[in-house]
C-alpha cells in the first residue's frame, strides 16, 4: 500500500477532526466573550469556553495515547525532505499547543480565582493560588498561544489544501473516513 492509499485510522481521524471543531469553535466564542460586560452571559460564555478547552485537553491526550500505538502512515516518498521535516515539526508543535492553551487557560482561571468545572458538573482542582499578578501574566499567555495556535492550524490547513490541490499526493484524503477520491 502506497502512502497515498495509506490512512489513518478511524479512531485518529474522528479525534483529528473532533478536536479541530472544538478549536473553530472556542476560538471565536473567546474573542467574543472577553469583550462582553459582566452579567450571567458572560459567566455562562466562560464556561463553555472552558468546558471545550478541557474537553480539547482529554482528546488531544487521549489523541497522543492512540498515536503510541498506532503509528501515522508514511509521508510519501516522493516529498521533499525539507517538507518531511516541516511536517513533523509542524505536528509537534500543534500538539504542544493544544496541550498548552487550554492548560494555560485553565491556570489563568486558578490564579484568578475561579475554578474550573467541567461541563458544569466535575469540579477540576486550580492549579495554582488566587494571585492576581499571575492571573494577569498567564491571560497574556493564553491569548498569545491561542493566536499562535490560530496561525499553526491555518498554515496547517493551507499545507493540507496545497497538498490536495497542487501536488495531488493524497495527504489530505488519508485524513478522510470516506478515503475515496474527492
Amino acid at each position: 500500500m502506497s502512502a497515498a492509499e495509506a490512512g489513518y485510522t478511524r479512531t485518529a481521524i474522528v479525534l483529528h477532526w473532533l478536536v479541530a471543531l472544538l478549536i473553530i469553535a472556542t476560538f471565536p466564542l473567546g474573542l467574543y466573550m472577553s469583550d462582553l460586560p459582566l452579567s450571567p452571559t458572560r459567566l455562562k460564555l466562560y464556561s463553555y469556553h472552558k468546558w471545550i478547552g478541557i474537553t480539547v485537553l482529554m482528546l488531544v491526550v487521549l489523541r497522543l495515547g492512540w498515536r503510541l500505538y498506532h503509528r501515522p502512515p508514511p509521508l510519501p516518498v516522493t516529498m521533499p525532505r525539507w517538507q518531511r521535516v516541516a511536517t513533523h515539526g509542524m505536528h509537534h508543535l500543534l500538539y504542544l499547543l493544544m496541550l498548552t492553551v487550554p492548560v494555560s487557560g485553565w491556570l489563568m482561571s486558578s490564579a484568578k480565582g475561579f475554578q474550573t468545572v467541567w461541563l458544569g458538573i466535575l469540579p477540576l482542582p486550580d492549579l495554582v493560588a488566587k494571585d492576581k499578578a499571575l492571573g494577569e501574566l498567564l491571560t497574556e499567555v493564553h491569548e498569545s498561544l491561542n493566536w499562535i495556535l490560530l496561525a499553526v492550524v491555518g498554515l496547517h490547513v493551507v499545507a493540507a489544501l496545497k497538498h490536495h490541490f497542487i501536488d495531488r499526493d493524497g495527504l489530505l484524503r488519508r485524513m478522510s473516513l470516506r478515503r475515496k477520491p474527492f
